[in-house]
């Protein structure tokens, strides 16, 4: 029996190959392979409701889009070089990493350029997204449960910190700007209703618009009279004498209300001078930049006070669905799984490399 495995393996030293990295492998996981705590947490993003949101369709079908976003920017954070940094600052992680593990896990050489160090640190943390659930699940690996545990809660507590500011940033310099353009528009405002209340201290008149209006019908008024007159003095012209008392009595009447009604027409238009019309469109003009400036102001207030609640909306929360776990045995590496896997491959490819030398020869021969 022993003599026909050794013949085998020297006809075919492919499959002794094989068995031998077999062996070595499982000797590596189930023997020499150092054992490793994972500490798992599980995260939403969740902003402060300051105001009642709208229900529509808009909102239904696309709720969800800015938390996935959220939650996709801070996967990247934990993920990054910084979030790297502040680990090493704060937990000393390449100490960690460079004191325990077995020679293939352990970080050999603490002293790696960042970029090595960042690698070895996407290795030992898994931040992935549920996008079905919304959630963020993060998975931390370290020697010992305390630095896994320690690591895993650091992580949430600098990525809120993280979203918070990188919200409050964007938020604070819109309501700056607002404030400082507020300043220019109060004064703008204040500086129209001074100018509106000159003109008209200037003139007398509270509203030249409204004096026109009533002065035309003055003219209306008057015109109607000169009407009636005029036709009572052709009435009393027909049948009684041009020197007549009662004739030249009106005649007298209608000579008054014509020269009424020109006095009142030149209050209205005049070549020069102030005449009311010309008063009245000056009026107009400042009223119209008056209730411009108004609207204007009182649209930027509304504007920042949208901005504040939106500034404060921007405040995202980490809540925590799982609180990161304190491992009480370790998880990791699967010995099992790993070395069944590298099994099955290895054995496929000896397969495949038996099949190839089989076909050569047969080409051969």
């Amino acid at each position: 029996m022993q003599g026909s495995i050794t013949r085998f393996f020297r006809k075919s030293p492919q499959w002794a190959i094989a068995l031998i990295a077999i062996v070595l492998v499982s000797f590596y996981w189930f023997v020499w392979a150092q054992d490793r705590y994972v500490s798992r947490a599980t995260v939403v993003l969740e902003s402060p409701q300051v105001a009642t949101p709208e229900f529509n369709l808009s909102s239904l079908m696309g709720g969800g889009a800015g938390n996935t976003a959220d939650l996709l920017l801070l996967r990247e954070h934990l993920l990054s070089v910084d979030m790297l940094r502040l680990l090493d600052e704060q937990l000393g992680f390449r100490q960690h990493y460079s004191e325990h593990g077995d020679f293939f896990a352990k970080l050999r050489n603490p002293d790696v350029p960042i970029e090595e160090l960042h690698k070895y640190y996407l290795r030992r943390v898994e931040v992935e997204l549920d996008e079905y659930a919304g959630v963020l699940n993060i998975q931390v690996q370290g020697y010992t449960p305390e630095f896994a545990h320690d690591m895993a809660s650091l992580l949430l507590e600098a990525g809120e910190n993280h979203m918070n500011e990188m919200g409050h940033r964007l938020a604070d310099e819109q309501v700056h700007f607002l404030e400082r353009q507020m300043v220019n528009l109060e004064e703008r405002f204040r500086e129209t209703r001074s100018q509106l209340l000159e003109f008209q201290n200037e003139y007398g008149l509270v509203s030249p618009t409204a004096t026109v209006e009533s002065i035309n019908q003055v003219v209306a008024t008057l015109e109607g009279d000169l009407a009636r007159l005029q036709a009572q003095r052709n009435a009393l012209a027909s049948f009684q004498s041009t020197q007549s008392a009662e004739l030249r009595q009106v005649e007298r009447n209608i000579t008054a209300l014509r020269d009424q009604i020109e006095e009142q027409r030149d209050r209205l238009a005049q070549a020069t001078g102030n005449s009311l019309n010309r008063v009245s469109s000056e009026y107009q003009t400042l009223e119209l930049q008056a209730q411009f400036a108004q609207e204007t102001y009182s649209n930027a207030l509304a504007v920042l006070e949208n901005t504040r609640l939106e500034a404060a909306r921007q405040l995202k929360q980490v809540s925590v669905l799982q609180s990161p776990l304190m491992p009480e045995y370790p998880t990791e590496p699967n010995r099992l799984y790993n070395s069944s896997v590298f099994a099955i491959i290895t054995i496929f490819l000896a397969f495949i490399l038996s099949m190839i030398i089989m076909i050569v020869k047969d080409h051969r021969d």
